[in-house]
């Protein structure tokens, strides 16, 4: 990764480089980061941080976190140090496949598991030109796998959340085993009466509760982009810009 650019999050409360071409985390990691339910002083494991988009923006909205990061690519795994390191967010990050995680990570236990898995699975469709690129956007371990892993490293009640395309919620439903309970998802709405195109994922370890399938978020408000500029809802103002917890259903 020769060449990277700073991208502001958050309103500008947070300046993130990512590679100039090739894969860039958007505002996906910032919904992702504001659907974790965390506490101050809880743990917090991202799978798959990239270059720290998700974990930097819940660590700017919560004080105290312990937050680790996992990472198979070498150059994510550095800009993720770096980024944490120049917003002055403490964040571990360990290189590694979260498929076959070393035993330092394979000791520990965390309150939060958090993923934006690759959405597009490459039996359905065409690879990606950049390499890199297609790491981050290609599905090589599948979903059932990212959600064994986090299982795997969940305290008994502690939650995952999960972001994903609203396509591959069957897949999500599927790789939900008997450890994994309680799940809800909440479908993500373009624009109010418009298919929801992707889904938050929450589910915890150990929970009995009723599976809740929830109305969708509406993130635009009208029906239709009528002028320059955004056109958020003010809760998605308040999240992408301010770095709010997402209003997630009682």
């Amino acid at each position: 990764m020769s060449q990277t650019r700073c991208d502001a999050f958050l309103g500008g409360r947070l300046r993130i480089e990512q590679p100039a071409r090739g894969y860039r985390s958007g505002m996906d990691a910032v919904l992702l980061a504001a659907a974790v339910p965390a506490r101050p002083g809880q743990s917090v494991l991202e799978l798959g941080c990239g270059a720290g988009v998700a974990s930097l923006c819940l660590g700017a909205r919560v004080a105290g976190l312990v937050q680790t990061g996992v990472e198979l690519q070498d150059s994510y795994a550095a800009l993720a140090r770096r980024n944490a390191a120049a917003n002055g967010i403490a964040l571990e990050v360990l290189t590694a496949d979260l498929s076959a995680p070393p035993p330092a990570l394979r000791a520990r236990i965390y309150d939060h598991v958090c993923a934006n898995p690759p959405y597009f699975q490459r039996d359905r469709g065409s690879a990606a030109p950049d390499p890199v690129r297609e790491a981050a956007q290609g599905e090589a371990t599948p979903l059932a796998a990212w959600i064994d892993a986090a299982a795997r490293r969940l305290t008994p009640g502690g939650w995952l959340t999960l972001i994903q395309r609203a396509e591959r919620l069957p897949d999500l439903l599927t790789a939900l085993d008997r450890r994994l309970g309680s799940a809800e998802i909440l479908p993500l709405s373009p624009r109010a009466g418009r298919t929801a195109k992707l889904v938050l994922l929450r589910a915890r370890k150990g929970g009995r509760g009723a599976f809740r399938l929830h109305a969708p978020l509406v993130l635009h408000a009208g029906e239709r982009h009528e002028r320059d500029g955004d056109s958020y809802t003010p809760a998605l103002t308040a999240v992408l810009r301010q770095g709010a917890a997402l209003p997630w259903p009682a």
